[in-house]
């Protein structure tokens, strides 16, 4: 990315304040985690049901009628960390932008969007095919990490 462009969005007072007020960006981190919560716990019901995971009932629950009701979920968590963690990044671009645990996060979360296109892509989710298991599995191992990274930020 250009530098000149990613210092000019670190001295743009906007960012500045957003760094500098004292709890404006505690709080955005707070949101953020509640949002990202919100996603991976709503993605996680999907997920386990969708690994045939018998804790709690869920399979006595229709996959996609599962899908269904947590997408709402799903989607708000996710708008509302993206909205979040712009302003987070805006606020230490410099820093970001040379962070490895960032740049994995942004790939981690590339990667389970394309996997999550992918698996409804393929119409109704069927919970007895092998590939949506693995894709499951798989959603649940990027989020985890993408947690992880996210995490990391802060220390690498």
């Amino acid at each position: 990315m250009n530098p000149s462009l990613i210092q000019a969005l670190n001295d743009w007072p906007f960012a500045v304040w957003l760094r500098s007020a004292p709890l404006v960006y505690p709080s955005l981190e707070a949101i953020h985690i509640i949002a990202i919560a919100i996603t991976f716990g709503s993605l996680w019901i999907v997920d386990l049901r969708l690994l045939g995971i018998r804790l709690f009932g869920l399979s006595s629950i229709d996959a996609n009628t599962l899908a269904k009701a947590t997408l709402p979920w799903t989607l708000l968590g996710f708008m509302l960390a993206a909205m979040v963690g712009s302003l987070m990044f805006l606020a230490r671009a410099n820093d970001f932008i040379s962070n490895g645990a960032f740049l994995i996060k942004m790939l981690l979360l590339f990667t389970a969007g394309t996997n999550a296109a992918i698996l409804h892509s393929r119409g109704r989710l069927d919970s007895s095919s092998i590939a949506t298991r693995v894709q499951a599995l798989f959603s649940i191992v990027i989020w985890i990490a993408i947690i992880i990274c996210g995490r990391w930020i802060a220390y690498v």
